[in-house]
C-alpha cells in the first residue's frame, strides 16, 4: 500500500504560510512598518512602485541589527520579541510570531540593509523566494532599509487575484495612515511611483489628525479621555452632524496597534444613542489602554483581531465613556451664512467649536444660558432677575406627571442653573412649528416636536431604570383589530409596552383591548399611537437599526406620542418644554439623529443683512 501523506518541503510550507500573513501588498507593509516601530524608529520612509506590486521599500532609523542577527532574522519563527511560550501571555510588541520577514521572503526578491550605532559598517543580506543569495557588509545609515521586489513573483495565483493598482494603492495608503495617526511623534514619508504623497512631521496627535484628515474634519470633532482602573480610553468623536455613510473612518487602537473589533465598534454606534440619522455612522479614533495581560492578540496571523478578558467589561466601559463624552459637549449647530457674488447667501448649517481639555469640556448649556439677555432695546428688564427656589414646573398637558415622577426623572441630571431656565426671557412660537429664544449672540431655534421627543425618550427610559411605570387607566377601553404579524409583534414586545405605560389584554387571535395607556398620550389617540409604534419599529427593523428592542420601541413611541409640528402651544407650555429640554443628558438632538435646536448669531445675521458695523 502506497503512502497519501506527505511532508511538504520548507519552500512550499513558507508559500502556504505567507498566505496568511501576506494577502496583498499592504500586508507586507503593515508587517515591515510594525518592525520599524518596535525598532524604535524616530522616521519611516515608505517607497512603493506600481501599488506595491513591483517594489516596496521601508527605510527607518530605529536601532538596528547585528551581523549575527541579520543573518538569522529571515528564518521561520525568528524574532527578538518574545523567546518563551509564557511571554505570550504579555505581548507588549506588535510584532512577535516570527513570520513577517520570513514570508515575505519567500514570495518575493528581498533586499535588507541594516546597520546598528555601534558598527561603522551595514549588513547586507539578499534572499529570493526563501533561498539566501548574499551576506555581506555594506555601507548605510544607522537603521534598517528592506526592499521588496517582485511579490508574488513566484505564487502567480495569488499575484493574479490582486485588485487594480488604484485599489491596492489604496490600501497601502490606508495603512500608513493608520499607522501614522497612532504614532504622531514619529516622521512619516509615503512616496509612491516618485511621486511624494505626504510627508508628516513629528508632533502632537490633533496636529496629525489634521495632517491626515484636512482642516475641515479636524474642525467637526472632538477630544475626550476617560479612565478606570483597569484601562483608558481617549481620542476624537465626530459630531453626529457631520456623520459619514460607511465605516471607512472608524480607527479603534489598542495599546498603539491598530484593531478590528465589532463589539466595541458596536459600543460606539450604541453610544450615539440614535444622534445619527438612518444609515450614518460616527468617525472616531480610540485609543484603548489596557494591561497586556488582560488582552489576547495571538488569535489571527494579521495580529488585527484580539480578545480580552472580560468583553461585556470593555463593551461597558467604551460605551458610557464615548456617551458621557457627547452628552458632556455643545453639539448644538450653528447657521451660518456664507455669500457668493453671483448668488443669494446661502444657509447651511455647522456646529460651533468647543474646548478640547478634559477640564473645560463641561456642558455647553451653563455658558450658552448665560448670554440670555435680561432687558430689551429699551433698556428694560425682560422679567425677574433674581434668584428663585422651589418653582413650580408647570407642564404641557401630554407631559402629565406627579411632581414626585418629574423630580425622579431629573434626578441623575445636575441642574445647569440655581434659577429657572429661561424664566427672564421672551420665547415666541413660530408658525406653530418652532420656539424662538433671543439670546445675548443672537438667535436660537428650537423644534417643539424634536425637543419633545427627546425630552420624552429620556424620561420613558428613566422610568426603564428605576422600575416605575407611568400609566393612566381608560374609563372606555378601546379595543383594537390587528394583523396577525402586528399581534405577534405586540405579544413579543409587550413587557416593553407595559414598561412603556402600556396596558393591554389579549382576546380571541387579533383583537386587543387597550385599557390603559402612557400618561403621554393624548385621550382619543390611543389606538393610533398603538399601531404608529408598530409600523415605526418595523421600519426600524427592516432598516437594520442595531439598537435594543426597548430602546427602538421607545424611540419609535417617543416619536410618535411626541407634540407635532402645527400644534399650537402657549407660552407656559414652550417654557416647561424647554426647560425639561435643557435637563435632559443630550438636549442636541431628537432620537432620531435630527437637531433639536440650532442657533443663528448676531454677526452672521449682520453679514445677512450686509450690515457694516
Amino acid at each position: 500500500m502506497s503512502r497519501t501523506i506527505n511532508i511538504l518541503p520548507e519552500v512550499v510550507a513558507s508559500k502556504i504560510a505567507a498566505g496568511e500573513v501576506i494577502q496583498r501588498p499592504a500586508s507586507a507593509v503593515k508587517e515591515l512598518l510594525e518592525n520599524s516601530l518596535d525598532a524604535g524608529a524616530n522616521s519611516i520612509k515608505v517607497i512603493i512602485a506600481e501599488s506595491g506590486k513591483s517594489l516596496i521599500q521601508v527605510i527607518d532609523d530605529g536601532c538596528g541589527m547585528s551581523a549575527e542577527d541579520a543573518a538569522v532574522a529571515f528564518g521561520r519563527h525568528a524574532t527578538s520579541k518574545i523567546s518563551k511560550a509564557e511571554d505570550l501571555e504579555c505581548i507588549e510588541t506588535f510584532g512577535f510570531r516570527g513570520e513577517a520577514l520570513a514570508t515575505i521572503a519567500a514570495i518575493a526578491q528581498v533586499e535588507m540593509k541594516t546597520r546598528q550605532t555601534s558598527s561603522e559598517v551595514a549588513t547586507k543580506v539578499r534572499i529570493e523566494g526563501g533561498l539566501i543569495l548574499e551576506i555581506g557588509e555594506d555601507s548605510a545609515p544607522v537603521g534598517t532599509s528592506i526592499r521588496v521586489k517582485n511579490l508574488f513573483y513566484n505564487t502567480p495565483a495569488r499575484r493574479k487575484f490582486q485588485k487594480s493598482d488604484q485599489t491596492e494603492y489604496k490600501h497601502i495608503a490606508d495603512a500608513i495612515q493608520r499607522a501614522a495617526l497612532a504614532h504622531p511623534e514619529i516622521t512619516f514619508e509615503f512616496i509612491s511611483d516618485d511621486e511624494t504623497i505626504f510627508n508628516f512631521r513629528s508632533g502632537e496627535l490633533s496636529e496629525r489628525l489634521k495632517d491626515i484628515f484636512g482642516e475641515n474634519l479636524s474642525k467637526t470633532v472632538f477630544y475626550f479621555e476617560d479612565e478606570v482602573a483597569f484601562a483608558r480610553v481617549s481620542g476624537f468623536l465626530g459630531k453626529p452632524d457631520f456623520a459619514r455613510k460607511g465605516k471607512t473612518e472608524q480607527y479603534l487602537y489598542l495599546n498603539g496597534r491598530y484593531i478590528q473589533n465589532k463589539s466595541l465598534n458596536h459600543a460606539v454606534f450604541q453610544a450615539y444613542e440614535n444622534l445619527l440619522e438612518k444609515g450614518s455612522f460616527p468617525f472616531f479614533v480610540l485609543f484603548i489602554e489596557i494591561d497586556p495581560t488582560k488582552v489576547d492578540v495571538n488569535v489571527h496571523p494579521s495580529k488585527m483581531e484580539v480578545k480580552f478578558d472580560d468583553e461585556q467589561t470593555m463593551y461597558r466601559f467604551v460605551l458610557s465613556s464615548v456617551r458621557r463624552a457627547l452628552s458632556e459637549h455643545d453639539l448644538i449647530p450653528s447657521i451660518s451664512v456664507q455669500q457668493t457674488s453671483q448668488q443669494p447667501s446661502e444657509i447651511g448649517v455647522r456646529f460651533t467649536s468647543s474646548p478640547t481639555s478634559s477640564q473645560q469640556r463641561a456642558s455647553g448649556w451653563e455658558d450658552l444660558l448665560r448670554t440670555l439677555p435680561t432687558r430689551d432695546d429699551s433698556g428694560l428688564p425682560f422679567g425677574n432677575t433674581q434668584e428663585i427656589t422651589g418653582r413650580e414646573y408647570n407642564t404641557l398637558p401630554e407631559f402629565q406627571e406627579t411632581n414626585q415622577q418629574l423630580e425622579n426623572v431629573r434626578s441623575d441630571v445636575q441642574p445647569i442653573n440655581s434659577k429657572p431656565l429661561l424664566s427672564d426671557v421672551r420665547i415666541w412660537q413660530l408658525h406653530n412649528k418652532y420656539i424662538l429664544i433671543p439670546i445675548e449672540e443672537g438667535l436660537m431655534l428650537v423644534d417643539q416636536h424634536a425637543a419633545h421627543e427627546r425630552v420624552m425618550y429620556e424620561r420613558i427610559l428613566k422610568r426603564f431604570e428605576v422600575n416605575e411605570p407611568s400609566s393612566q387607566q381608560l374609563l372606555f377601553p378601546v379595543t383594537v383589530e390587528l394583523s396577525a404579524s402586528d399581534t405577534a409583534l405586540v405579544t413579543e414586545l409587550h413587557p416593553v409596552l407595559e414598561g412603556i405605560g402600556f396596558s393591554l389584554k389579549f382576546f380571541g387571535k387579533n383583537t386587543i383591548v387597550i385599557d390603559g395607556v402612557p400618561s403621554d398620550v393624548k385621550s382619543g389617540n390611543e389606538a393610533t399611537i398603538l399601531q404608529s409604534v408598530l409600523d415605526l419599529y418595523k421600519d426600524d427593523n427592516q432598516a437594520g437599526m442595531k439598537l435594543e428592542q426597548r430602546e427602538r420601541l421607545v424611540k419609535s413611541f417617543s416619536c410618535k406620542a411626541a407634540i407635532r409640528a402645527g400644534d399650537p402651544l402657549s407660552e407656559t407650555e414652550m417654557r416647561s418644554l424647554l426647560d425639561q429640554l435643557f435637563l435632559t443628558q443630550i438636549p442636541y438632538v431628537c432620537p432620531h439623529g435630527r437637531p433639536t435646536i440650532i442657533r443663528l448669531s448676531l454677526p452672521e445675521l449682520d453679514k445677512r443683512f450686509r450690515r457694516i458695523l
